[in-house]
């Protein structure tokens, strides 16, 4: 139960274990033409999306190296560690970057976002950088209020959804987003070794007045490559069939029935942790559906709870990161994912608790997830 690599479906692994097809024949455009049309689906847009053999990381250097030219401004919204990734990396290719900086658990509020914007002068900004879900705390921004704000200055948004893509709510053409990253190894279902970014008309006219050199990344290759239906480069070819099956499984569920989903569970996980009397990190107004990150109880260490997840259950739960290294655990919940996983990891947490002495009502756990899950169906309803 971490927040990546997610558990994968067996049909998955199934498509993962055949024999490689040629990257170059009609049998791999074919599944390669599907599988981009439907990660459109999943991002509700019309924009060109291209898939890299690359973490998530590399879609946002990506994002920076097509578009951004030494001395251009950039801000950066930074929740959390990857916040301050896509921020580094700007800096790395020589970008004027400033940066809006909150505590762990915590949101940018727009108020803080609209005091920062009145510093630049009109059409003074290049692109602005945030983070949907925060993977290193399990904190969503309120993205539909921040980008209406950037929106308005004539910016690039440039957002990482890597955690939050295919397991939170999210329409890119509707909020406006040029240029949108996202990793197989969370919401998609698949192991670590496909980004993707979704690239807007926009962002192409930033890229045409681009000086920074590319060329793995290049925007140019990755467009003239999908006009032919292919990749520039040798893709993942297995990855790539097997995102084919998880796309297509999530598009029969529908996106919409996904990210309800991954609310639910967020719910019910976080009522049963809270009835165990454990603080969370973030509140339930920016909590993401995929990640929940909790603080131990006085006297009892993260590396403990996690050992005994380990040994007792054979669970992962991941810990903080960074500065929050041994100070938080995390729990994730996202992906292929269902109610009885939240069930199991709730009982493993009492057990894990009882065992390493934090009082607490017996069942407690188990009692305000039925709650809360009962309370999901008559809404539902």
């Amino acid at each position: 139960m971490i927040p990546g690599p997610t558990p994968v479906p067996e049909s998955v692994l199934h498509a993962l274990a055949k024999h490689p097809i040629g990257h170059r024949s009609k049998e791999f455009s074919k599944i390669f033409c599907s599988a981009n049309e439907k990660l459109k689906k999943i991002a509700k847009t019309k924009n060109d999306v291209f898939i890299y053999t690359a973490s998530g990381t590399g879609a946002m250097e990506a994002g920076i190296a097509n578009t951004i030219n030494p001395g251009d401004k950039v801000l950066s919204l930074v929740i959390g560690v990857f916040g301050q990734r896509f921020a580094d990396i700007a800096k790395l290719y020589g970008a004027d970057v400033t940066e809006i900086k909150v505590n762990p658990g915590e949101a940018i509020s727009p108020d803080q976002l609209k005091e920062k914007l009145k510093e630049y002068k009109e059409g003074e900004l290049k692109a602005v950088t945030l983070t949907h879900s925060e993977t290193s705390t399990g904190t969503a921004n309120p993205i539909d209020k921040l980008i209406s704000l950037i929106k308005e200055t004539g910016a690039l948004v440039m957002m990482d959804a890597v955690t939050s893509l295919a397991c939170m709510p999210l329409d890119c053409d509707e909020l406006g987003i040029d240029v949108l990253v996202s990793g197989s190894q969370k919401g998609f279902m698949i192991p670590p070794g496909l980004s993707f970014i979704y690239v807007s008309e926009k962002a192409y006219a930033a890229k045409a007045e681009c000086k920074t050199p590319t060329y793995y990344f290049c925007w140019n290759q990755a467009k003239k490559a999908l006009a032919n239906d292919t990749t520039p480069w040798t893709p993942n070819v297995n990855h790539i069939v097997a995102l084919e099956v998880a796309l297509t499984s999530m598009c029969e569920e529908g996106i919409d029935n996904v990210t309800a989903r991954h609310a639910r569970l967020r719910d019910t996980l976080r009522a049963g942790i809270k009835a165990l009397g454990l603080k969370l990190l973030t509140e339930d107004e920016t909590a993401s559906a995929a990640i929940t990150a909790i603080y131990p109880p006085e006297g009892i260490a993260v590396p403990d709870i996690r050992a005994a997840f380990k040994n007792d259950w054979n669970m992962i739960v991941a810990n903080g990161q960074k500065d929050l290294k041994d100070k938080i655990f995390r729990m994730g919940h996202l992906g292929f994912v269902t109610d009885r996983d939240i069930l199991t990891g709730l009982s493993a947490l009492e057990a894990v608790m009882t065992k390493l002495g934090h009082k607490f009502e017996a069942g407690a756990a188990l009692a305000a997830y039925q709650k809360a899950l009962k309370e999901k169906e008559l809404c539902a309803a």
